[in-house]
């Protein structure tokens, strides 16, 4: 269906509003329902969780893509499959009851250590977040091979560098992250009484003790951070040097 047949199917009035809806217009009906389906084949057949931009760049022109992925997500709520929202992307993933079926074939991964969980801790509540800053939190250093570990994960990411004297590198969380803990965005993060509750605090935490608010989504870079060049890259071990040729 053509931009102009969806024109002809909802008609709008001199304030803009929709005569016409899902519910009695069979044509859009049947137009959502396409948009739909073109959806569950996009999101499905992607190995890596799919972003508004490029459902937008695949669906048909005009479709409301936050309408036709919360449709789908509905349709898939009951499954043993769920579509699952994880920072601006969306998933199908095992529904959680069902996860137990899947831990005969998981595959075992290496345990964090208790440095490693504190660091990861302090930059998804503080990012961004310098090294500099981690030790000044946890009032012991932090050593380079613990955020090489994390880095491995893909929980944790290089943002840019900061403004100030020495241009440190700041560090942030990944969608990867998001997914792994099934949170659909950073502000989802669990707040003091969440923690409490879930007996991950100690009950002889000292009395000022706060959790940090969790942040908003923070993909784009604050006012104080610079993107990392190709040449911040090199020095960083994170992109072969380019040679000179002769």
């Amino acid at each position: 269906m053509s931009e102009g047949e969806i024109a002809e199917v909802v008609r709008f009035d001199t304030d803009d509003e929709a005569v016409g809806t899902h519910d009695d217009n069979p044509a859009l009906r049947l137009h959502m329902a396409e948009a739909v389906r073109m959806a569950e084949a996009i999101v499905f057949a992607s190995a890596e969780p799919v972003n508004e931009k490029t459902l937008v760049s695949r669906l048909p022109d005009g479709i409301d893509v936050p309408t036709v992925m919360d449709e789908l997500a509905e349709i898939y709520s009951k499954r043993g499959v769920n579509l699952v929202k994880v920072g601006d992307s969306w998933a199908f993933r095992t529904a959680g009851d069902l996860a137990f079926l899947m831990n005969r074939e998981a595959v075992q991964q290496k345990r964090l250590s208790r440095a490693a969980l504190e660091v990861m801790a302090i930059i998804a509540y503080h990012q961004p977040v310098t090294r500099a800053e981690i030790e000044e939190i946890r009032g012991v250093e932090t050593s380079k091979g613990t955020l090489d570990t994390l880095l491995e994960t893909e929980w944790v990411r290089m943002r840019g560098r900061r403004r100030t004297p020495g241009r440190p590198v700041t560090y942030g969380t990944t969608e990867h992250f998001l997914d792994h803990f099934g949170l659909p965005e950073l502000r989802d993060l669990p707040g003091m009484d969440e923690l409490k509750g879930a007996g991950l605090l100690s009950p002889r935490m000292p009395s000022n003790f706060s959790v940090p608010q969790p942040p908003a989504n923070t993909d784009g870079l604050t006012e104080d951070e610079d993107e990392l060049t190709d040449i911040d890259l090199e020095e960083l071990g994170l992109l072969t040097p380019r040679v000179e040729d002769d």
